[in-house]
């Protein structure tokens, strides 16, 4: 019996320990993302009331992999020797 309550006890532990670092992970990504949660307001309801949608004016994060692979590709590109007069 008491090994029993041990188990449970250990499996009510680590299940606790599991979701509490993937809500740390899931807020980690998040400020390095610079996502932030929608600001919803009265007119942003009313919008959503009428259109059904909810237009966020804030710009899109933007994408380090995308900027660094055009920056690679914009560098290995082959430059034309300055013309000498």
């Amino acid at each position: 019996m008491v090994l029993h309550v041990f188990w449970l006890a250990f499996w009510a532990i680590l299940t606790a320990l599991v979701i509490a670092a993937a809500i740390a992970l899931r807020m980690r990504l998040r400020r390095r993302l610079g996502m932030s949660e929608p600001r919803v307001d009265d007119d942003a309801v009313r919008s959503i009331l009428e259109t059904g949608l909810l237009r966020d004016d804030t710009p899109e994060p933007l994408d380090l992999d995308e900027i660094e692979e055009e920056e690679r590709r914009f560098w290995s590109e082959p430059w034309d020797e300055p013309e000498e007069w």
